[in-house]
């Protein structure tokens, strides 16, 4: 395995690692890494938990190199806020996987035409839009992907917090959960310039969560007919396997393309499961494990199928 140190991006430059199996003399499939929520550093880091880490690595051992980098909010994020103009996914995220799709494409180690996306939580609920605005890509793979909108899912986590928490945790999730309900009701009506005045979380606006709203998952998912790998921890309590797992097997149940893999003990991280509720998120990251070599290896086998 190898490693070399990159910088994608261009306004807002970002450092990143490409990861290389030892032997490039024939050009390699390849992966671009894309995050979840939030502000992530290139590993996906979460406490001691460097999920992004492990699959470049694991990955460089079966022949497949792979690009990961920070995420633009967690390098350029003061920069984000202080901007005019409201941060949405494609300033967020969408941009730069493209970037990191059109720097492997012009690296000569890497097959041009085998460059997939792997996608975490929102970076895989937001697969099928990269690959459409500019991504490219030979198939996607979509790890503990929604195919919901974000606020629908937020109001979900929120009141899966509020059933596990004490009375006083419970009653202040609830008056947030009241405001929040109101302005999603009214989203859909407001124009997008009223939706970006209203400030939301994380430096974003409500035009975040409309615009997100307005390109549903299902749709990018049901127009693309390339090969799609999709991968879901049975304990996960962040995205649901009875929910965002089941609604993907119900909206894709008649198409060819797709291949499922569903993991009975692992979490949102495709970790082992130890607390196993919303509530102890922070605790359950804590523990200091590793994504299981055969999890990769699914991935793996399944670039290696796609011709």
């Amino acid at each position: 395995m190898n490693t070399e140190n990159i910088t994608i991006g261009r306004e807002y430059p970002l450092e990143g690692i490409l990861t290389l199996p030892e032997n490039t003399d024939v050009p390699v499939p390849a992966c671009v890494l894309v995050h979840g929520s939030g502000s992530s550093d290139k590993d996906e880091k979460i406490f001691e938990l460097r999920p992004f880490a492990d699959i470049a690595n694991e990955l460089a051992l079966h022949g497949i190199a792979s690009l990961r980098y920070d995420k633009r909010s967690f390098v350029h994020g003061r920069q984000m806020v202080k901007s005019k103009t409201p941060i949405t996914v494609y300033e967020e995220t969408i941009e730069d996987a493209v970037f990191a799709a059109d720097l492997l494409r012009n690296n000569p180690r890497i097959d041009h035409d085998r460059i997939f996306i792997i996608g975490h939580s929102m970076g895989a609920m937001l697969s099928g839009r990269i690959d459409a605005e500019g991504g490219n890509f030979k198939g996607l793979i979509m790890m503990a992907g929604i195919p919901f909108s974000l606020d629908e899912v937020l109001m979900r986590q929120l009141q899966e917090l509020a059933d596990t928490s004490n009375f006083i945790v419970r009653t202040i999730i609830s008056k947030q959960k009241e405001k929040l309900a109101k302005q999603f009701a009214a989203m859909d009506s407001m124009s997008d310039e009223d939706a970006k005045k209203i400030r939301m979380g994380g430096g974003t606006t409500l035009y975040y969560f409309k615009d997100i709203k307005q390109h549903p998952v299902r749709d990018y998912l049901l127009a693309n007919e390339k090969p799609l790998l999709i991968m879901q921890g049975e304990k996960d309590f962040q995205v649901r396997a009875d929910l965002d797992y089941a609604a993907f097997q119900e909206i894709l149940k008649d198409r060819k393309n797709v291949t499922w893999r569903l993991y009975p003990d692992l979490n949102h991280l495709f970790m082992k499961s130890v607390y196993g509720t919303i509530k102890d998120a922070n605790k359950e990251y804590k523990v200091k494990q590793h994504i299981p070599r055969e999890v990769i290896a699914d991935i793996a086998e399944w670039i290696h199928s796609v011709q």
